[in-house]
């Protein structure tokens, strides 16, 4: 096909304007990657209060959209909107609806972490009000981009409610990027997607007696996506599925995987100014300095001939913490240092959080998020741990790499697809992995690194070469992208 597309993306997260997690890099990066080939690209976002307080440019789109929410009645929006880039063009718009989004706790949940009682009606309201918008605007996509099950319901909504909008005639791409969290609501939501009970059932959206926005996403959508092959065929079993695997089997040959790309703009130690000293592949002399700059940071004591081991994680079961916490008194008996820095489970961030008291020359960490300590983690440590439960992509495994700082990793999902075991005799690899997601296999791993770092030099030196050199490009990532639109495009067409 190779030619400018209409792209519709909505999503509850975006940078700079909304983030919680990595969702909000990912389509960020891939909507500015899209724009610069060439596409006329739109993305849709709530209006949360941070934006706001960002003191963001937004002008006003529409003052007044009216949107449908079935058994509630008709609601109104306004819409306001700003470029994706100054320079490359695209649009981003807000929806603004001052009683679902612009609240004073987190996107998805209050000040207590406690998920927002109504977030099945505040997305399906997001949902909606994207395709109203293309209405107003008088956009027509050639395809609808959505992410997660906060958006899951368009692909539905087009295929029912909005299937004779000659407007709308759009395909849809539905990217996973965790089916651990699925938009699993009780069944009257049925009533306010306004859709019909017919479709409640178990080939679309029905779940356990619920409605499940992101099961009738995948049902209904043109093309289905995840941020990794590794994740894409490890979803369409019970072990990583939660519950959905039966459905994904069903689509599996719409499924597709494609890895995340790397904003080397940000993510670079040749020019990160949150750190230290820069250096390169070529020249190392910088990274010596950023370790006693993290030593420094978290109290440790400054020590050029220990290995540094990083983590910059959420404190949840997904990540592994479960089993660091059983192993960490087994590591704690190795000669290195550990630099963390995350929040989480309560009894995680007591756990981990005293652990500097009582191994005040081996153990650092910061519980919370600084954006400027995790550069420095990334340029500091020798190597960065990662024993995830699942990893759709993961991205910090390749921010590592590209600081040359070695990944240790359980190999799920992503990270066994980004990383390279190393093979001492054939000379490869960019990291260090383990299968089994136990204590011991844990320490073993962490084991065989430490071994590594002090015994041989020269393997090391190798490994971090070839780690700083491998890229992952988001126009790579973007080009694919492009291609899944227009394969969704003909199969939409049925050509």
């Amino acid at each position: 096909m190779s030619k400018k597309l209409n792209i519709l993306m909505v999503t509850s997260e975006m940078v700079p304007f909304a983030k919680e997690g990595g969702l909000a890099d990912v389509v960020g990066s891939l909507a500015r990657e899209l724009v610069s080939l060439g596409h006329d690209v739109r993305v849709v976002i709530p209006k949360y209060k941070t934006i706001e307080h960002q003191g963001v440019n937004m002008t006003l789109a529409a003052g007044h959209v009216p949107v449908s929410m079935g058994v509630i009645g008709e609601m109104a929006c306004a819409i306001w909107q700003c470029p994706i880039d100054v320079k490359a063009g695209g649009i981003v718009y807000a929806v603004e609806h001052h009683d679902y989004f612009s609240r004073d706790g987190g996107f998805y949940s209050n000040i207590n972490g406690d998920g927002y009682m109504d977030n099945d009606n505040r997305f399906v309201f997001l949902s909606r009000a994207a395709l109203e918008l293309c209405k107003h605007v008088g956009f027509s996509p050639d395809c609808i981009h959505v992410h997660d099950w906060h958006t899951a319901a368009i692909p539905v909504l087009i295929n029912t409610d909005y299937r004779d909008e000659p407007i709308l005639n759009s395909a849809t791409l539905l990217t996973i990027h965790n089916i651990q969290h699925q938009g699993e609501f009780y069944e009257g939501l049925m009533d306010v997607l306004g859709i019909g009970w017919d479709h409640f059932n178990y080939m679309e959206l029905e779940k356990d007696g619920n409605t499940d926005l992101l099961k009738g996403g995948i049902y209904h959508s043109t093309i289905v996506n995840t941020v990794s092959e590794g994740y894409a065929r490890q979803i369409q079993t019970p072990e990583f599925g939660f519950g959905l695997d039966g459905v994904l089997r069903d689509r599996a040959s719409d499924l597709y995987g494609i890895i995340n790309g790397v904003d080397y703009a940000e993510w670079n130690p040749q020019t990160d100014k949150l750190i230290a000293a820069n250096y390169s592949v070529d020249d190392l002399t910088g990274k010596a300095i950023c370790k006693a700059d993290l030593q420094g940071r978290l109290g440790l004591p400054v020590r050029s001939d220990v290995p540094i081991i990083g983590l910059i994680t959420r404190l949840v079961k997904q990540k592994g913490i479960d089993v660091l916490a059983e192993a960490i008194y087994r590591l704690m008996e190795l000669d290195l240092q550990i630099a963390l820095l995350g929040t989480g489970e309560v009894w995680a961030n007591f756990y981990f959080g005293d652990l500097p008291r009582q191994y005040p020359d081996k153990f650092g960490c910061y519980i919370g998020y600084d954006n400027a300590l995790a550069h420095k983690i990334e340029a500091g440590a020798d190597f960065f741990l990662m024993p995830s439960l699942f990893e759709p992509c993961g991205l910090n495994q390749m921010y590592s790499m590209c600081y040359g700082t070695l990944p240790i990793v359980r190999a799920v999902g992503g990270l066994d697809d980004t990383v390279d075991n190393l093979d001492v005799e054939a000379n490869t690899g960019t990291g260090f992995k383990f299968y089994d997601l136990t204590a011991g296999a844990l320490v073993d791993t962490v084991g065989w690194a430490v071994y590594t770092y002090y015994n041989q030099k020269e393997t090391m030196g190798e490994v971090i070469r070839r780690a700083m050199e491998k890229r992952f490009s988001w126009t790579k990532a973007a080009r694919k992208y492009v291609a899944l639109y227009e394969m969704a495009i003909r199969k939409r067409r049925g050509q």
